[in-house]
């Protein structure tokens, strides 16, 4: 469920990317790069973890399926934070700066 979870944020970010390609103020790469990133590493991880597990790899518990979409949708979470902290120092727009030194 982390390797699902990640890659529909990743396509779904990386269509947005594409929409505003050449106008890219709201720095959706950066959130196509975190994710695509999160998706290989979860890629790899059930690799391996089916190397170990074999078949038993593609009938997991409900309770096991469940942390991995909440740890999935934690990793999108977590993603979403650190872009908007990046768009917060980059202010692309202006509009943090003009709020801070707006005149009274």
């Amino acid at each position: 469920m982390t390797l699902l979870t990640t890659v529909f944020a990743a396509i779904i970010s990386t269509v947005i990317w594409y929409k505003g390609a050449p106008d890219s103020k709201m720095q959706v790469g950066a959130l196509c790069w975190m994710y695509w990133g999160a998706s290989l590493m979860w890629f790899i991880d059930a690799v391996f973890e089916y190397a170990e597990l074999g078949a038993e790899y593609f009938a997991p518990a409900p309770l096991e399926m469940l942390n991995d979409l909440y740890l999935g949708l934690s990793v999108v979470a977590l993603g979403l934070i650190i872009w908007l902290i990046i768009l917060l120092v980059k202010d692309p727009k202006g509009v943090v700066k003009a709020a801070l030194f707006r005149k009274k």
